[in-house]
């Protein structure tokens, strides 16, 4: 194909580039004569490596802005541009930017209400909330929450003739509470003497000491023997003083954490301690006899809790800090068998008086549980009772009580006493199951469980038979009283005095008379 001949150049576009060639030439004449006469840019020397240009330079500081209102259209708002109506909407909106802006810093000085500026999260209750239990922590020492005007307010005369009475219990007033020091490190554990008629106190405290207080001494017997002791002094021939009758034994090497009288014979009393072992004291006999320990005399298994079968004396069941549980029999020393009942310590247990297969447990991993020892399941060497129902707190439960009613109390950290009422439990088939709706408490009492690292966690005790037939249980409380409750939840009391000059933590009722001992953290006893 014969190439196509170059188009012939319009005489426009030869004069145009005409133009453009002698515009370059012109440009390129401008550039010599201005280096020629030192007008010309210089040549810039590439950077040395040692030159600070590597240095960081400094962060420019920024400036805040000041915030400024919106611009709006003038045009769009109907407004004539560069009017005064403009002019002045626009100052306005100024003005109220500022004002604005002066508001949201200025300082409140007035009262206000959380529920009112919540910013995130949820809405704000004031009397349920996670701060419900924090505020209420301090304790007030002598600041009664139960007293004579809630006992003339009850309406119902059953339960304020039940107030009247347990109100009416009185401080010993043979010696001061500060006076009887039933052993000589903080209590642990407390307890009564079956015996109705000498008030026989027995406690255990930190090192292993077991304390006993005899509070049958009346106090017309004290005074007139003090009247006499007077009288010998200024004759030179008396005593110093009188002192309370009590005498400690160093049982175990660790902490006492709990103890039991035998239902069989009330001179037999079994004691648990950290030191891993159990010991039967026999008053009678006055000897102490191990009753189990670990093998290894090296094993460091801590005991928190003990209980003897009713139906079967010779079972002592008991809890370590650990999470397990076991059960031994006294007639062969050394063997237990165990059940690992929990990740987590074990605070405190209690079998079901009447059907003793039922054992309730309290845990640090905030559940109160329900088990029952007539039906295993697992493995071999990892077997466990059957679950029958579990209820978690919020916080760590310290103690879970039964009565001889079928009901569980339990005290936790989240600041609660709580109730569960199981009825007819003796017609329960082995590995029965109850719902979560069939495990949540009947009742629930605000009561500060927030004892600190220096007095013994509260632990709420029934009565184990009361006369009257109305099961109610006592638990220390932080402004130095003891607290009695029915098992509906109902205050009874609140049991104080002169001269009691720390927390009586460690509280007990006597099993079948309405005698109530407190122990201190310093050693020392309350009894009403």
């Amino acid at each position: 194909m014969a190439r196509k001949e170059p188009a012939e150049l319009s005489d426009y576009e030869k004069q145009r580039q005409a133009n453009i060639a002698q515009r370059d030439n012109l440009l390129k004449q401008l550039a010599l004569d201005a280096a020629s006469a030192g007008l010309g840019p210089k040549s810039i020397k590439p950077p040395s490596k040692s030159s600070s240009s590597n240095k960081k330079k400094p962060a420019v500081k920024r400036v805040k802005e000041e915030t400024l209102p919106r611009r709006t259209s003038s045009r769009l708002a109907g407004l004539t541009a560069d009017s005064e109506v403009a002019k002045r909407k626009a100052e306005d909106e100024y003005v109220a930017a500022q004002e604005a802006a002066r508001t949201k810093r200025q300082r409140v000085s007035g009262d206000l209400n959380l529920s009112d500026i919540v910013v995130a999260g949820k809405e704000w209750d004031n009397s349920e909330n996670f701060f419900v239990n924090v505020v209420s922590r301090g304790a007030k020492p002598y600041d009664r929450t139960f007293g004579e005007t809630e006992v003339k307010e009850t309406t119902d005369k059953e339960l304020r003739a039940l107030r009247e009475k347990m109100s009416g219990l009185q401080l010993y007033d043979g010696f001061e509470p500060n006076r009887i020091k039933v052993t000589p490190e903080r209590i642990y554990s407390l307890g009564f003497h079956p015996d109705v008629d000498k008030a026989l106190v027995f406690a255990g405290d930190k090192l292993g000491n077991l304390g006993i207080f005899d509070g049958s001494q009346p106090s017309s017997q004290i005074k007139a023997e003090h009247i006499k002791s007077e009288a010998e002094d200024e004759e030179g021939e008396g005593d110093d003083d009188l002192h309370p009758n009590i005498t400690s034994f160093h049982l175990h090497t660790r902490t006492i954490s709990s103890f039991q009288f035998s239902p069989l014979n009330s001179s037999h009393l079994y004691t648990s301690s950290y030191d891993s072992s159990l010991r039967l004291l026999d008053l009678a006999k006055s000897t102490s006899t191990e009753v189990y320990a670990p093998p290894d005399s090296s094993l460091d298994e801590p005991l928190s809790g003990i209980e003897v079968d009713p139906t079967s004396p010779n079972v002592i069941y008991f809890s370590r800090l650990d999470g397990y549980f076991g059960h031994t029999d006294n007639r062969s020393p050394g063997h237990a068998d165990m059940f690992q009942l929990s990740e987590k310590k074990i605070g405190g247990f209690s079998l079901h008086p009447g059907n003793p297969h039922f054992v309730a447990t309290a845990s640090l991993d905030r559940f109160m549980r329900l088990w029952d020892l007539r039906k295993l399941s697992g493995k071999a060497g990892e077997q466990k009772p059957a679950l029958v129902g579990e209820h978690e707190s919020r916080l760590s439960v310290s103690h879970a009580a039964f009565n001889s009613a079928g009901q569980v109390a339990t005290a936790s950290y989240d600041d609660t006493v709580k109730i569960h009422t199981f009825e007819g439990m003796g017609s329960w088939a082995p590995g029965r199951t109850l719902s979560e709706k069939e495990v949540e408490p009947s009742a629930i009492v605000r009561h500060n469980n927030q004892t600190g690292r220096w007095v013994t966690i509260l632990r709420p005790q029934w009565q184990l038979s009361p006369a009257d037939g109305v099961q109610r249980l006592c638990i220390g409380n932080m402004n130095r009283f003891v607290d009695i409750y029915t098992a509906a939840g109902d205050q009874l009391a609140q049991l104080g005095g002169d001269n009691i000059t720390a927390v009586p933590a460690v509280a007990q009722f006597h099993p079948t008379c309405d005698w109530v001992a407190g122990g201190t953290a310093s050693g020392k006893l309350c009894l009403w």
